[in-house]
């Protein structure tokens, strides 16, 4: 189930906002009053998007905006009055928030709310695919590591040495990653 947090002071607004939020697929929005209190629910759970309605108590609230893009993934709106988000927002839009100025239309929430999500999951793809191109990487670090053992101790060639490899990977039924790990703690032990 998808979360939302709602960072904002007034009473109205929150009722607002939350109604919104709700409606878009986001039930019981986590609703705080300052930004010191968003900081620790962002450091509890992974939000899909964050609305900071300004100005916070504690804090006007882009500082929050600008932690929340860079220690989370989520997708983060901010409100600010118009006049405040015309001068805020080149800023904040390089580090990855959406400003939207208030007033606006209930139509231009939901869009706002919208775009934050769609970066939340885009970000949700490229994180993942980082992670697989990591683990890829690393198990390559493990065969090249293996390799150079197996010509070192055993003087075997390259290309022996790859094959070998390669063999005990089908044979197992295990990676090559797996493989290169168990030939390394069997010739450095």
């Amino acid at each position: 189930m998808p979360l939302a947090l709602i960072a904002s002071a007034g009473t109205t607004a929150n009722e607002y906002l939350a109604r919104h939020v709700t409606e878009m697929g986001y039930p019981r929005p986590v609703i705080v009053a300052s930004g010191g209190e968003a900081r620790r629910r962002l450091g509890e759970k992974e939000f899909e998007i964050v609305v900071i309605n300004t100005p916070l108590p504690d804090e006007f609230g882009h500082e929050l905006g600008a932690w929340a893009v860079e220690k989370s993934r989520a997708g983060v709106l901010l409100l600010a009055k118009s006049a405040t988000a015309l001068q805020i927002s080149p800023k904040l839009q390089q580090q990855g928030v959406l400003v939207l100025g208030k007033p606006f239309s209930g139509v231009q929430f939901r869009q706002a709310v919208q775009m934050a999500a769609s970066c939340y999951r885009r970000l949700a793809v490229i994180l993942a695919e980082n992670a697989r191109l990591a683990d890829k990487l690393n198990q390559l670090r493990l065969v090249d590591r293996a390799k150079c053992l197996l010509i070192e101790r055993r003087g075997m060639t390259e290309a022996e040495a790859h094959r070998l490899i390669e063999k005990q990977a089908m044979d197992t039924r295990a990676t090559r990653g797996e493989v290169a790990t168990a030939l390394i703690e069997e010739m450095e032990e």
